[in-house]
């Protein structure tokens, strides 16, 4: 990125992404902001240096298995019901 000599990110930069953007910017907003890309890009350029670390996730299945049991038949499911057509439920018409 930054060489030291010249920033990493330009007030020019700053402004074209400014302008695509359809921000006003003032030449004091225009600095800070520059800076701070730049110390962003840094922050970067600091975790690149990080080792990698080879590490296999415990993996633990959460899921239980599937189990098949009796249910209810149609009878006993609609017998509550308020209203019911053709062994279906029937709610409010909703338009």
């Amino acid at each position: 990125m930054s060489d030291g000599d010249e920033p990493a990110v330009t007030s020019e930069e700053v402004r074209r992404v400014a302008d695509l953007a359809r921000v006003d910017l003032t030449d004091e907003e225009v600095e800070q902001f520059a800076e701070q890309f730049e110390a962003v890009l840094a922050d970067f350029e600091t975790l690149d240096e990080v080792p990698e670390v080879e590490s296999e996730p415990d993996l633990v299945n959460v899921m239980r298995a599937d189990e098949i049991e009796e249910g209810l038949s149609q009878e006993e499911a609609l017998r509550n019901a308020s209203e019911t057509e053709d062994g279906y439920f029937k709610g409010p018409r909703v338009s």
